[in-house]
C-alpha cells in the first residue's frame, strides 16, 4: 500500500507512515467506506436504481478517487441513462490513473470504433436540442415529433423521455404523459424528474400511478388444496367431512320449489327494491356534489393552469442553459481527449490545438488536474508552436488567424518581445487600432527605456493614441 501523503510505499500492518508519520489509520477507513459504497452502487445499479448508483458511486470516489472498479462503474452507468458525454469523462480519467490492465481502455476503444453509433448520439443530442428551441418557439407539436422520433433511435435518453412528457402535460394529454414516463421508470427507477412529473400527473387525473408490472391469472388449486379445504380440526384431530347425498320425494321437492320461488319474491320486493333506490338516491347525490366541487374549483384550476405555464416557461428557459453548458462541457472534454491521445502519440501539433480549445473552468476536478498535467508538460512546446503558427500567419497576411494563434501565445507567456511585437501589428494591419495601442503600450510597460519601447511610442503616435506613462 501506498501512503496517500508521502506516496511511499507501506506495510499493511502498519499505522503510522515511517516516512512522513501520515495517520494510514485513516486512510484505510477512508478506503474501507470507498469499497462500501462501491457495494452499494452496484447493487443499486443491478435492480436498476441508476440515480441512486450514480450517489453510490460518486460517494465511494469522494472517499478515494483512484478507486478505478467505481469510477469505470459510474461511466457504464452514465452511458446507461444516455449521458456520453459523463460516461466517456469518467473512463478517460479511469484510463490516466491506471493505463494498462484497465477496462476503461476496452470502454473508450469501443466507443470509438462504433463511430456510427457515436454519430447516431450526436445527432439525437442536437435533435433533442432542436426540439427544445421548437418548445421555446410555442411550436410543442413540431417538438413532440421529434422527439418521438429521437426515442426511438436513442431509447435511454432520459431527458428526451422528460421534455415529451413535458409537452403532453402542458397540453393536459396526462395518459400519454403517464406511459412516457413509465418507460423512462424502467431506465432508472428512482429518477427525481420523473418521480415529479409523474406526482404532478396523478394530481391532475386522480389516479394513483403504477409502476409495478400487472399480473394476469389466478393460479389454480390443486387436488391437495381441494382436499385441504374439506378438512376441519376437532379437538387437535384431522376429519375429512365427505359428501353427503339424502334422497328426496317429488312432492317435497315440488314444495321447496314453490318455498324458494316465494322467498325469492319476497326477498327481490322488500330488499332488492329498496336497496336499488337507494343506491340511484346515493348515486345521484354524489354526481350533484362532484359537479358542485368542479364548478366550485373551476378559478382556482385556471389560477393553477396559469401558474404552470409560468412555471413550464421557467423550466424551459433553466433547460436552455443547462443545454449550451453541456455542450460546451462536452466540447472541452472532447478536445481534452484529443489531446490526450495526440500527445501519447507524439503528435505535438495536433495535441496544443486541442488543448487550446479546452476550457478549464468547466472540467471536474479530477479532469482538471488531468488537464494541468497535460498544459503543465507541454507548455513550452505550445508556446513556441503557437508563436510560430502566428508569426508565419501573419507573413501570409492571414492577420485573422494570427491574431488567434498570437493571442493564444500571449495567454501563456507575456513577455516575449516578439510575440507582442507581431501581435499589436496585426491588429493594426486588421484595421482594430484600440487593440493595436492596448499591445503596444504593454511593449512600452514590459520593456522601458529600451529601443523596443520606442519604437512602440512611435507606433502609438502614428495611430494616433496616446502613450501612458508611469507616475
Amino acid at each position: 500500500m501506498n501512503c496517500m501523503n508521502c506516496k511511499s510505499v507501506v506495510d499493511v500492518g502498519m499505522e503510522i507512515c515511517p516516512n512522513c508519520g501520515f495517520n494510514l489509520g485513516v486512510q484505510r477507513k477512508c478506503f474501507s467506506l470507498s469499497n462500501m459504497y462501491y457495494n452499494l452502487g452496484l447493487d443499486k445499479a443491478e435492480i436498476r436504481d441508476l440515480s441512486g448508483a450514480i450517489d453510490m458511486l460518486r460517494r465511494s470516489l469522494k472517499f478515494n478517487k483512484y478507486n478505478i472498479h467505481a469510477r469505470n462503474l459510474l461511466g457504464l452507468v452514465y452511458f446507461e441513462t444516455g449521458e456520453a458525454v459523463a460516461a466517456l469523462s469518467e473512463w478517460i480519467i479511469s484510463k490516466n490513473i491506471m493505463p494498462e490492465n484497465n477496462v476503461a481502455t476496452e470502454y473508450i476503444a469501443t466507443l470509438q470504433a462504433e463511430q456510427a453509433k457515436l454519430d447516431m448520439i450526436n445527432q439525437t443530442i442536437k435533435k433533442y436540442n432542436s426540439a427544445l428551441k421548437c418548445c421555446r418557439e410555442n411550436n410543442e407539436d413540431v417538438a413532440a415529433i421529434q422527439l418521438r422520433k429521437i426515442l426511438n433511435q436513442n431509447p435511454k435518453l432520459i431527458k428526451g423521455y422528460h421534455l415529451l412528457a413535458l409537452i403532453y402535460i402542458h397540453k393536459g394529454e396526462y395518459e400519454k404523459a403517464r406511459k412516457i414516463l413509465k418507460k423512462a421508470a424502467k431506465i432508472d427507477k428512482t429518477n427525481s424528474t420523473t418521480l415529479r412529473f409523474l406526482k404532478e400527473v396523478d394530481f391532475q387525473t386522480g389516479t394513483q400511478t403504477s409502476l409495478e408490472p400487472r399480473r394476469f391469472g389466478r393460479r389454480e388449486r390443486t387436488e391437495e388444496q381441494r382436499e385441504d379445504e374439506r378438512e376441519r380440526v376437532v379437538s387437535g384431530d384431522t376429519v375429512i367431512i365427505p359428501p353427503t347425498f339424502r334422497e328426496t320425494s317429488t312432492a317435497a321437492t315440488m314444495l321447496n320449489i314453490g318455498i324458494g320461488l316465494v322467498l325469492g319474491a319476497l326477498v327481490v320486493w322488500f330488499l332488492i327494491g329498496p336497496a336499488n333506490t337507494q343506491r340511484i338516491n346515493r348515486q345521484a347525490d354524489e354526481k350533484v356534489v362532484e359537479y358542485s366541487g368542479k364548478m366550485a374549483s373551476q378559478e382556482a384550476q385556471l389560477n393553477q393552469l396559469q401558474s404552470q405555464v409560468d412555471s413550464l416557461n421557467e423550466t424551459t428557459a433553466s433547460a436552455q442553459q443547462q443545454i449550451q453548458t453541456a455542450q460546451d462541457t462536452a466540447a472541452s472534454y472532447e478536445n481534452l481527449l484529443k489531446a490526450v491521445e495526440a500527445q501519447q502519440q507524439g503528435n505535438t501539433s495536433n495535441a496544443t490545438n486541442a488543448l487550446t480549445e479546452v476550457n478549464p473552468e468547466v472540467l471536474s476536478v479530477d479532469a482538471k488536474a488531468v488537464y494541468d498535467t497535460i498544459y503543465k508538460s507541454m507548455q513550452s512546446s505550445m508556446f513556441q508552436e503557437l508563436s510560430q503558427s502566428g508569426v508565419n500567419a501573419f507573413d501570409d497576411a492571414n492577420y485573422t488567424e494570427a491574431i488567434d494563434k498570437l493571442s493564444k501565445a500571449k495567454n501563456i507567456n507575456d513577455s516575449d518581445y516578439t510575440v507582442l511585437n507581431y501581435l499589436a501589428h496585426a491588429y493594426r494591419l486588421s484595421g482594430d487600432t484600440g487593440n493595436a495601442i492596448s499591445v503596444f503600450q504593454e511593449i512600452i510597460d514590459k520593456f522601458p527605456g529600451t529601443q523596443k519601447a520606442t519604437k512602440a511610442e512611435q507606433q502609438i503616435e502614428a495611430l494616433g493614441g496616446t502613450v501612458k506613462t508611469e507616475e
